[in-house]
Order: C-alpha cells, then structure tokens, then sequence
C-alpha cells in the first residue's frame, strides 16, 4: 500500500504523517509539502491512497485532486480540512472520505476501513506471476514452479498475456513456432508442450491456473496474483515496478496497457 500526503504547513504536515504511520506502520507513506512534488510523485512511482490538505497556498487540494484522478481514477483521495465549507466541493469528487482537523490515528484508521476503491491482498492466489522484466512464476511461499521445458513455460506466459481470452492451438502454437509451418509434427509437438505444462502447474496444486475447452485454452486471473494485472488495476506497487521491461525473454511480448 502507497500513501502519500500534503500539507504546506510543515507542522501540520508532521501530525498528519504521523498519524498515519500510527494507523498503517507496514505502508509506504510518503510527505509532500509541495502539491506539484505530490503529483510528480504519483505520476512516477504510483499512488494507492492520497492525504490532501483542501486549503493551501497556490493549488489546493480540491485542484489537486482532480490532477491525480486524470493520472489514476481508482486512487482513493482523502481531504484534511479545518474549513468545513469546502466539504461539498471535495464529496463532489467521489473522494474516499473527509477528515476535519485536528487529524489523529483514531480518524485515519476510520477512513481507511471504508475506501471507495478498497486495497484487499490476493490472498488465495494459487500462483505469483511475475511479467515485468523476465516472466517467472511462484508459489505463495516464493518457490519457483519448475516447468520441465521451456516451451511449456512460455505457452503459460502466453496465455498470462492474453489475460483471460481464450486461445486456440493455433494462435499458440503461432506464438511459440513464429514462422513455422504449421504441419502435424510441430502441432503435436505443441500439445506435448501443453501437457508438460499442465503436469508442472498440478504439481504445485495449480491446475485450475489453465481453462482447457475443445482447441483452445485461457488462463484463469482469478487465481493468479500478477504485476501485469495488479497494474491493470493501477496498483501503485506495480506501477512502481514497472520499468519498462516486459516478458523480456519473449519475441511476441508486447506490453498491453488499458487506460481506463
């Protein structure tokens, strides 16, 4: 969890932080006393939850709000104020909650049991995909799951890519053979590829990773916690791991981003 917080008052902005880090001591927290420091930060590293001050000098926070929905519409934004007027203004923005100084521990916690966009760990994920930099895949406990041959590793990477979609044999066996003709030996060579896969996900109790249908296979996300689909989801953490590398070992890997 990533929060960051602002306040151009610096001892406000020290009983703010404070707070927070008696409420959520295992976060990444972060204090700003310059809005554009903030935003720039949000902008560069990710931003689950955001602290703002409403009244300060030059942008306040109800501007600065806006500025971080256009960079993540799903972060949570919580406004400090000692000026209830403005408390119209800031719900208008469909913020995470509104907190009246003086700020304590007590409040912080009260808002951060309710978000509008709620940070819940993936617990009950079968398997750890990791798709930036080299695609690799854990266990829960951080084991590697061993894929006898390669090929059967990168036919599971394939389907982590296309997140959910079903894929037919032949965009697959596309993928892996690039420009081989699709004749029958490497058509059954593929689908010794796809049971060797099957057996390694199965041996570390993850065969429902894989949705197997007549010709065609999908990966299943919901058992699956992926930096790829975490940041998707504009998780700070994985936009923050991000550094633009993508499934390096694969040719046909192209980072995907939805903007939504």
């Amino acid at each position: 969890m990533r929060i960051l917080c602002v306040d151009d008052e610096p001892l406000m902005l020290k009983m703010l932080e404070m707070a927070i880090r008696e409420a959520r001591p295992d976060a990444d927290i972060t204090a700003h006393k310059k809005q554009a420091d903030l935003l720039e930060d949000a902008k560069k590293n990710g931003c689950d939850i955001a602290f703002l001050d409403i009244h300060m000098r030059g942008m306040n926070g109800v501007e600065l709000a806006k500025e971080l929905k256009t960079v993540n519409p799903k972060m949570n934004i919580i406004f400090v104020t000692g000026f209830s007027e403005y408390a119209g203004e800031a719900m208008s923005l469909h913020a995470s909650g509104y907190i009246m100084k003086p700020v304590t521990k007590e409040k912080i916690e009260n808002e951060l049991s309710d978000l509008r966009f709620p940070i819940v760990p993936k617990k009950d994920a079968k398997l750890r995909v990791q798709c930036f930099g080299n695609f690799d895949v854990f266990t829960p406990d951080g084991a590697h799951v061993r894929f006898e041959r390669s090929k059967s590793k990168e036919v599971f990477a394939y389907l982590v890519h296309r997140h959910g979609s079903s894929c037919t044999t032949r965009e697959i066996f596309a993928a892996i053979f690039e420009d081989e003709p699709y004749d029958k030996k490497l058509q059954n060579l593929l689908q010794t590829y796809i049971y060797a896969m099957i057996k390694s996900l199965k041996a570390v109790g993850a065969e429902d990773a894989v949705v197997r249908s007549y010709n065609a296979l999908a990966v299943n996300p919901d058992v699956l916690d992926c930096d790829y689909y975490r940041f998707q989801e504009l998780d700070a953490g994985a936009v923050n791991a991000y550094q633009c590398e993508y499934m390096s070992q694969y040719y046909w890997a192209d980072f995907l981003y939805n903007d939504y």
